[in-house]
């Protein structure tokens, strides 16, 4: 079991990860509804895993991961993106993002990429 926070825009998607997270018997440490409540609640709970949307208001993801690795380099941070720009999904790599996954999701992929970062 792992502590994580889910940052999405999207109530939808947020109640989708609630739902795959639970079925894992994760706790969810936190949620954030933009790139700057993403960061702040980040630093305040310290979850083990970050589930980031790409493409939120305020920061998007790739300043969002900047931030978060400049403060705690080894942060678990996913990436979560609709989209397949794969020039930004590679800078948020660079940058240190972890993984990313691919929207809509696969519960089980979801549950062992999870798994796999934590170990």
């Amino acid at each position: 079991m792992a502590r994580i926070m889910i940052a999405d825009d999207s109530d939808a998607i947020r109640l989708v990860l609630e739902d795959i997270l639970s079925i894992g018997n994760h706790e969810i440490a936190a949620q954030a509804i933009n790139g700057e409540d993403a960061v702040e609640k980040f630093f305040q709970t310290n979850p083990d895993v970050v589930l980031l949307d790409l493409a939120m208001p305020k920061k998007d993801g790739l300043q969002v991961v900047k931030e978060i690795i400049a403060k705690k380099p080894g942060a678990k941070i996913i990436l979560i993106t609709a989209s397949d720009n794969q020039a930004v999904i590679k800078q948020c790599i660079d940058a240190g993002a972890v993984a990313y996954i691919s929207k809509p999701f696969d519960f089980d992929h979801v549950l062992k990429l999870i798994s796999d970062i934590i170990k």
